[in-house]
Formats: structure tokens, sequence, C-alpha cells
């Protein structure tokens, strides 16, 4: 049986601070509306529906204890083999599986481990579902 969402995000995509892309895992900054539901702080197996696509991703909900010290609350989507500009298009951002809790991590390459290793962990959980529904 299929697997059901969490929670789905519908949002614009939006500029952050361009860090994940300087080590080659940018992410799409999700301007979530304000009727979405969105699910307590954490890193998620996800599924991310842009233009005529879906992909499997990682989600971020939350701070960014690693980058910046600011308590704004962020949802970042790495698109796993996706790199096209999206800036200012609507996505969908379906989350379907809770990864691991948000941690600290001493600075953007140790953060780019736990992304890549986040990654094969959302495939590994994703891979088993029907993406293009």
């Amino acid at each position: 049986m299929p697997m059901e969402p969490i929670a789905i995000l519908r949002g614009r995509v939006v500029h952050g601070k361009g860090l994940g892309r300087t080590v080659g895992m940018p992410t799409a900054n999700l301007d979530v509306s304000r009727s979405s539901e969105i699910p307590p702080e954490g890193v998620y197996a996800s599924i991310a529906r842009v233009r005529s696509g879906s992909y499997y991703a990682v989600t971020n909900i939350g701070t960014r204890p690693s980058v910046d010290s600011s308590p704004k609350l962020t949802i970042e989507t790495n698109i796993i083999d996706f790199d096209e500009d999206i800036y200012g298009e609507d996505m969908i951002v379906e989350i379907m599986a809770y990864l691991r809790p948000i941690k600290r991590m001493e600075g953007i390459e140790e953060v780019k481990k736990q992304v890549d290793a986040d990654k094969l962990e959302a495939r590994r959980i994703l891979s088993a579902e029907p993406l293009f529904v």
C-alpha cells in the first residue's frame, strides 16, 4: 500500500543565503502558503513536485544552527538529481517520512556529508513508493 504524506506544503521558491550551492547541495527555499500545515522541526524524506516533474528530495524544516543563529523557521528542500533554476516558481513538497532531528554541525562541509547520508536514506525509503502518481 502506498505511503501517505505526513503533510503537503505548497508555496513559492524564494532566494536563501545560497550557502548550499557553494558546496554542491543547492536547496529550494519554500515560502509556504498560510494554509499549509507545517510538521514539527526535523529532516524529512520528501517528494518535490515542480514544473511538470516529481523528484525525490530531503526537506529541512526548522532553524539552521550550523549556518546561522537566526531563530527563523525555514523550509529548505534539496531535490535529488535536480539542478535547475526554479526561483519564483510554485512548488509542492510532500513530506513523506521523518529522517532525523535538526542538529548543529561544525561547518558547511559537515552539513554536506550529513545531507548526502540523508539523501541516501530518503532514496531508500522513497524508492519503494510510486513516484509519478
